[in-house]
């Protein structure tokens, strides 16, 4: 169904939540709660987003009511310094994350679901959850490990990291993980950096058909980081080898320190104690350590999960996300609305590209969570999950990552299920949170995210700090949100946090995204600012092309750079990745330019189309923009990209041959010129 719209154009709904869903849906419930219990007469989301945004104490005062949040101490205020950075959220308030979340698990219900890619099952009941958290909570207190203090943990998506990060909280302790796919330099990057106490590592696990073993690089790390004192073992693989001698001599093992039975405890905290520490990509140099807090996280999940998700008790929350990813930790929150969480540590189109939708049949998951890469490769590779499985119960897809192809929406309610709220979330590791997206009281529109999240002010600008619709401007949050990092880990004066999002627009976090909010109040995002092609002063998002050409048979990936050069010029080249067998002939070259000119801007043509090998990737699965770009404008390597970072670091190679032949060329052509 199409709308017209006054520009021309026309708007295509594609989903309308019935009446008997809005309904029943719990942001329907907390409207009607505020509308009672707070005595403000509001009608509709839209009022009570601007509720929520403008009176920030009476919003999230209520979240803390509507939730019941366990508190040892009660808050003196709810927003007592108002100032970004540096707000100061419920004052005097102790509590603790882990209580919180535990005690929405049901004794004799399944709390987390384990799914291996080879089929095999765990589940842990929330007793079982309990109980274990509780024995590894104990255990690492008897270590020495004391609030305040920093757990690192090498695990892949498994009960057992669900378990541990739970177990650090009730401490006190401070979590961070990396997930096993990483290399020694990655991890040590962000470890070292923490001096960690304890060290928790996998043994193993198994991805695409093979064992991949991960105790040889556990010593290493061990040995590399002087701060830890114990590390233990987390035994996945088992596959019975011997552990290696020395640094792992004495190590422990995880399955013995959660087989206890000890009453829980949890230690209370302060509401901005650290709770985790989670990285930046580290593209650009050593990855920047982001601190969230135990109640910032806990109110901002709580709304996430029960308000914008509709998730509840009866709910089954599948993410395919690395403990790497931030969409991990709020997975684990789940848990906290009293829905049981399935985790999966396999290859993702194993045995078929459409595996996660056989998991979501296969486990009865109402809620799936993955990233929008995901979707589309589904659609490119013609399946038809709706027909092929039974979701029956799936009612909520949410994607996220990057932007959401026009066109993998279509194929999702053409080829997934009608009936679905498909939601296109965008927020960030920086608040471990969503600014904009899934909303169950809203319809959704094709390519566009349905309306801000509650408590968050979020708006376009223009470069002089002008609220824009219809048109390109930066992301900016206007008003503090609890979630926002409470530091970056060594930054005792505040200033790579204030340089990372305060420093374009003084008291004012802009967050490196451009996007447009249309007339409509929906949300377009185009990709990161700092990468975003911006030719003869028009402003484009790589996403942009990207929905062009990576839909064209052939192309597997592409990767789009606009690089202002020393000279003044502007260099414009898009690479792509091909699919086997395919070949970059003049006419695909021909192909992706008139797609380009017709589908996005004639004004962004590039320069030239050329063929790599593979378009090289972050281990979080972001496109090395940023990084191909300074190489392009003449940075050098080792100040322009950190290898350790790299899923696929060979991937680079390419690109410096590349940039060093350009560089020669350009060189011969300079000289002939000056002869």
């Amino acid at each position: 169904m199409s709308e017209a719209t006054g520009a021309g154009t026309a708007r295509e709904l594609l989903w309308t939540p019935s009446e008997q869903r809005t309904r029943g849906s719990r942001m329907a419930d907390f409207l009607n709660w505020v509308n009672r219990d707070r005595d403000v007469p509001l009608v509709g989301y839209d009022e009570l987003w601007s509720w929520s945004v403008e009176d920030l104490d009476g919003f999230w005062g209520a979240v803390w009511s509507y939730f019941d949040v366990v508190a040892s101490a009660q808050p003196s205020a709810v927003l007592a310094e108002r100032a970004m950075p540096g707000a100061v959220w419920f004052p005097g308030a102790r509590l603790n994350f882990a209580e919180n979340v535990l005690r929405q698990v049901r004794a004799d219900h399944p709390a987390i679901v384990g799914v291996s890619e080879g089929g095999e099952r765990a589940t842990l009941t929330g007793r079982d959850l309990v109980r274990q958290v509780a024995s590894l909570a104990r255990e690492l207190r008897r270590m020495g490990v004391r609030p305040g203090d920093r757990v690192a943990a090498y695990l892949p998506n498994i009960p057992q990291a669900v378990v541990a990060l739970l177990a650090t909280a009730a401490v006190g302790a401070i979590w961070s993980c990396c997930a096993p796919d990483f290399g020694t330099d990655g991890v040590l990057d962000r470890f070292r950096q923490i001096e960690p106490t304890v060290l928790l590592g996998v043994d193993g696990y198994h991805f695409g058909g093979r064992d991949v073993e991960r105790l040889d690089t556990l010593a290493e790390l061990s040995a590399a980081l002087p701060s830890v004192r114990r590390t233990v073992v987390v035994e996945h693989l088992r596959t019975g080898g011997t552990p290696p001698a020395g640094a792992l001599r004495t190590a422990l093992s995880f399955d013995e320190l959660v087989d206890g039975d000890p009453p829980p405890v949890y230690e209370q905290v302060p509401f901005d104690h650290p709770l985790w520490i989670l990285y930046s990509s580290g593209t650009t140099g050593v990855p920047k350590g982001i601190v969230h807090s135990h109640g910032g996280i806990l109110l901002e999940h709580l709304k996430s999960h029960a308000l914008h998700f509709d998730t509840g008790p009866d709910d089954r929350v599948f993410v395919f996300a690395s403990t790497a990813w931030m969409v991990w930790n709020v997975l684990v929150t789940a848990l906290g609305v009293g829905a049981t969480i399935v985790t999966y540590d396999g290859n993702p189109v194993r045995p078929e590209p459409d595996q996660l939708f056989a998991i979501c049949a296969g486990e009865r998951v109402t809620r799936f969570g993955t990233g929008a890469a995901y979707l589309t490769g589904c659609q490119r590779a013609a399946r038809r999950p709706g027909e092929q499985h039974n979701l029956a119960a799936l009612r909520a897809i949410c994607s996220t990552g990057s932007p959401l192809p026009t066109s993998t929406w279509h194929w999702v309610y053409d080829k997934v299920k009608r009936d679905l709220l498909l939601g296109s979330d965008c927020g960030g590791t920086d608040v471990c949170s969503a600014f904009i997206g899934t909303n169950p009281l809203l319809p959704v529109y094709a390519g566009e995210m349905q309306a801000p999240y509650l408590g968050v002010r979020v708006d376009s600008w223009s470069p002089e700090g002008t609220p824009l619709v219809d048109e390109v401007g930066e992301m900016v949050i206007t008003e503090p949100m609890p979630s926002m990092p409470v530091a970056f880990w060594n930054d005792p004066d505040g200033v790579r946090y204030r340089e990372a999002y305060f420093d374009t627009y003084p008291g004012i976090w802009r967050h490196g995204d451009w996007m447009t909010i249309t007339r409509y109040g929906t949300y377009v995002v185009h990709g990161r600012s700092d990468s975003t092609i911006n030719r003869g002063g028009v402003r484009m998002g790589s996403a942009d092309i990207y929905a062009v050409v990576d839909r064209l048979p052939g192309v597997a990936a592409s990767l789009v750079i606009g690089a202002e050069l020393a000279d003044g010029g502007y260099f414009m080249p898009l690479f792509v990745a091909l699919a086997a067998g395919t070949e970059l002939t003049p006419d695909l070259i021909d192909q992706i330019r008139q797609d380009i000119r017709a589908r996005v801007s004639p004004r962004h043509v590039p320069d030239e189309v050329v063929a790599v090998p593979a378009i090289p990737m972050t281990i979080t699965g972001k496109k090395l923009e940023v990084p191909i770009k300074r190489l392009l404008q003449g940075v050098p390597e080792d100040k322009a990209v950190n290898r350790a970072t790299l899923a696929n670091p060979e991937a680079l190679d390419w690109f410096l041959a590349y940039v060093r032949d350009r560089r020669a060329t350009q060189g011969l052509e300079a000289e002939a010129v000056r002869r």
